[in-house]
């Protein structure tokens, strides 16, 4: 959270003998004669063409059964090569009632919660996610939700799991935890398969590096940074990227210098607002002038417009302001609306081209009785699960949101195309 306001035959031989259907009459005579010359020419030669006739059938039929396979291993493996796809998800938000439901007596699973959505990471390459809080617990202290967080260990474990390879640690609640609580968490990550990780760091030489990774020959760089902390107390210097001119130009020049394409993940905006606000304007801007190819942005917990801006050397940098909520058990439906951010490339010479770009809603469901929705009963939450919002009438009816996915998918595609066109897609489109 921030701040309020905040892809012909061989030729035949020359003919020297009669026509071939004046040779029978030699062969059967009814006395033995001597073999004349002429004749063992005419044997010699019949058996040089029925060689060659077979050879030439055995050839022909050879290159034509090998050829299909030739082609086929040729298109397989160009497709399995020319094409890139990234998805952006929003925030990561294990509040309270998340960590109960993901409570197995001394362990905890959030692997469920993501049961409905897994098969959409499995499609991509690159999978962008939002780990909002510390997962700290119990290095860094016990277990804990709004408003100072620390997740267990397995929260990072899993949405690991799920999918998530590329994510970001620097968020308004990174420091929550202070140092112990970042180090806690990257250690978590080290531990894991991943692309990158960046945001929280453990030293000052840490926080200095960009964090490279490729993917089918293309070099990506992915840097991340945040805007606002909630708890500056005994906050490092280090500890966490925040919005610094000098780090953050330093850091884009050498991603360029280096010839990667570059994702920036950007912790920033007014929460609860569907409004880009005037801090996002210039610094989304700063990064297309230093070279940003995508910037993804998180924070407001809500989804907000897409842009185009232009960049200084050519070109433009498209810019999702916020990708919205992903788990979470927030109370208004703005903030169980997020979903998938869909850009495809295609990849040539070992770079990556921007195909197409397009967005697949999700939604977070909970469950609970309005008395205890009256009594705000926070942790009567229960049966958590994310869904495709198309996917999602059923849910929704049993939710107290009153709402329909036909009013959601209007008011997500109202939004998100305020500036550009971005296509909103179901999950069958995906």
């Amino acid at each position: 959270m921030i701040r309020n306001k905040h892809s012909s035959d061989p030729p035949q031989a020359q003919r020297t003998v009669p026509a071939i259907e004046q040779v029978p009459q030699e062969i059967v005579m009814p006395e033995p004669q001597p073999r004349t010359k002429r004749g063992g020419v005419v044997l010699l030669i019949l058996g040089l063409l029925i060689l060659a006739a077979f050879a030439g059938y055995w050839i022909m039929h050879a290159k034509q059964a090998k050829a299909p396979d030739e082609k086929n291993s040729t298109a397989s493996s160009a497709s399995s090569s020319t094409k890139i796809r990234l998805i952006a998800s929003g925030d990561e938000l294990p509040h309270d009632s998340v960590n109960a439901n993901a409570a197995t007596g001394t362990t905890y699973n959030y692997k469920p919660f993501f049961s409905e959505v897994k098969a959409f990471f499995d499609k991509a390459d690159i999978r962008f996610c939002n780990q909002e809080v510390p997962s700290a617990a119990p290095i860094a202290g016990p277990v804990s939700g709004y408003p100072t967080f620390n997740a267990p260990t397995e929260f990072a474990r899993d949405i690991n799991a799920i999918g998530c390879n590329v994510i970001n640690t620097a968020t308004n609640h990174t420091n929550d935890k202070h140092q112990a609580g970042i180090d806690a968490t990257q250690n978590e990550w080290d531990k894991l398969n991943k692309l990158a990780v960046a945001g929280g760091n453990r030293s000052a030489e840490e926080q200095q590096k960009v964090r490279y990774f490729t993917v089918k020959g293309v070099k990506f760089a992915f840097l991340a940074y945040n805007y606002y902390n909630n708890d500056t107390t005994s906050l490092t210097p280090y500890g966490i990227n925040m919005f610094d001119e000098a780090l953050m130009s330093k850091q884009l020049a050498e991603a360029q210098a280096a010839g990667a394409y570059t994702l920036v993940s950007m912790h920033w905006g007014t929460e609860y607002s569907p409004d880009i606000d005037a801090e996002q304007t210039q610094w989304g801007q700063f990064l297309a002038d230093h070279g940003a190819n995508i910037v993804l942005g998180t924070g407001p917990h809500v989804l907000e417009p897409v842009k185009k801006l232009p960049r200084a050397g050519g070109g433009d940098t498209l810019v999702w302001y916020s990708l919205g909520n992903m788990l979470n058990t927030q109370l208004d439906i703005e903030s169980l609306i997020g979903g998938f951010a869909v850009m495809d490339f295609k990849v040539s010479g070992g770079k990556a081209t921007l195909d197409k770009f397009e967005f697949m809603p999700t939604y977070m469901h909970y469950e609970w009785t309005v008395e205890q929705k009256a009594k705000s009963d926070l942790l009567a939450r229960k049966n958590l699960k994310l869904y495709p919002l198309d996917k999602a009438a059923a849910p929704l009816a049993r939710s107290q949101n009153n709402t329909t996915v036909e009013a959601q998918t209007k008011r997500i595609t109202d939004v998100l195309n305020t500036y550009i066109t971005v296509p909103v897609i179901t999950s069958s489109q995906y």
